[in-house]
This record gives structure tokens, sequence and C-alpha cells, in this order.
């Protein structure tokens, strides 16, 4: 069985808009204009969401760890509830419904940007005399705070990479272009052995070239199916890499005072 067609280990199949549910005009996160005819149906092992800053896809992705009872300060289940972060609850969850295959046993949500605060949690049950154990044991047996942003953040996403549903919020910010490399591979092997389904939201084309990968758009308002060719993302980067000289040209113009 393919990459492309494997869909042994779908967990979560649709997310949509809750029959009722009642946004308010003007507020957040009924400003979305996605959000009234929201309804993401997942067909394929790895689902990923595409979309410039500010589209919402950072929105959808939180609601959907939520809905799948995990941290929307990330984590997983059990380990991570009192991780720091900015709010303890989806604002969009509770307008959206979910519709599960099977429920996974395992599940964890990766936030880069809070990889500082894993951290220094970790340091803090070290040093509590009532936590059992080694709270590094899993991660290299030293503090993350001793290694590079990157090399913490992929030492925890090998140490959590395990059957289940995997949910990431722009995991490409902590790791390098050969980091994602090594991302890839290890889900790879995760969805060839049948037991896990990702849903990312990046802005990275590296993440996106994953074989038969479902590539959604919130471009434009709506939410789409697209391919990478398609995409800002790939078309941006392949022009700056093809012709570097081109693009500068137009930036420097650009920046040059009017008058």
């Amino acid at each position: 069985m393919t990459l492309e067609t494997q869909t042994a280990s779908l967990f979560l199949r649709r997310v949509s808009l809750r029959p009722g549910a009642k946004l308010t005009e003007g507020e957040f996160p009924g400003t979305l204009p996605f959000v009234p005819s929201f309804d993401l149906q997942f067909e394929r092992p790895v689902t990923i969401l595409i979309g410039e800053n500010g589209s919402g896809k950072s929105t959808v992705i939180e609601a959907i760890a939520d809905l799948s009872g995990l941290p929307v300060g990330g984590g997983g289940r059990n380990e991570l509830a009192d991780l720091r972060a900015p709010h303890s609850r989806s604002e969009l969850a509770p307008f959206l419904r979910a519709a599960f295959q099977k429920k996974p046993k395992n599940g964890y949500f990766f936030r880069a940007e809070f990889q500082a605060h894993f951290a220094t949690l970790l340091e803090e049950r070290k040093a509590d005399p009532d936590f059992l154990g080694d709270p590094y044991a899993r991660y290299g047996g030293r503090s993350l705070h001793t290694r590079s942003h990157g090399e913490a953040f992929l030492s925890v996403l090998s140490s959590w990479m395990a059957p289940g549903l995997i949910v990431m919020d722009e995991p490409e910010a902590a790791l390098s272009p050969q980091r994602q490399l090594s991302l890839l591979a290890q889900m790879v092997r995760l969805v060839r052995d049948g037991g896990a389904q990702f849903v990312i939201a990046t802005h990275s084309p590296i993440l996106m070239t994953y074989p038969g990968a479902a590539l959604l758009s919130f471009d434009g308002g709506t939410l789409a199916p697209t391919r990478l060719e398609d995409t800002s993302h790939f078309q941006i980067t392949k022009g700056i890499l093809d012709s570097p000289g081109r693009y500068w040209k137009h930036l420097l113009t650009e920046d040059e005072p009017k008058g």
C-alpha cells in the first residue's frame, strides 16, 4: 500500500461547524471568512493546512487539538496539562464538532514557540522532591535548555512521535531544512506502520512535499484543495532561489525613497 492511498491510520475524519452555532457578527472567530461554511474532511493520513499569516490556519489547528482532547498550549493529554499558554481553550472549538473513525489512544500537539516553556517545566519537575522518576529520561538525559532550540525541539519530536493523532503548528520554526527532512522520514515510518495521522499547519514547502498529503489552502477566504506548485510558498521560494537577482532588484526598487 502506498503513502498516497493508505487510510488505515485515520482517526479524525471530519471537523465541521456545529448545527445552530451562533457566531457573533464582527467578533472573532466569526470574523474569519471561512467559518460560516466550515467543513473539513480528512481522507488521507497527512493533511497540511496552508495560508498566509492571519489567514486562520493556526486558529483551526488549535481547535482540532482542543476537540481531540489535547492541550491548546501544546503537549500530550496527560503530561502537559499545566504547560503555560496564552489561553487554555480554543476560541473556535466551541462552534465546531469533530467526528472520529476511532479515538486514538495517544495524541500530541507540537508547538515550536512553547518549547522553552516545556524545557522549564521539565527543570521544575527535576527540582520537585515529590516528582517520581527522571523527567529528562526520554529526552537524552539532560535539560533541554542545554541544547539549541532546534535540537531540543527535535528531541521532543523524536520522543513523542508514536502511533496516534499528531497535530503540529508550524514545526519548521525550530527546524533547519535538514531537520525538516528528518521529520518527514519519521512521518513516513509512522504512516507506513498504519498507526499515525498528521494534521499540520505550515509555511514550509519542504513539509508540503510529503507524498500524497492533502494540501488545503486558506488563502482567498475559503478552505480549498491545492497543489504544491500552486502555493505562493512554493512559487516564491523557487523563484528567489532560481533568480535571486531578479527578486532583489524588485525589492530594492520598492525600498527606494519616493519624490
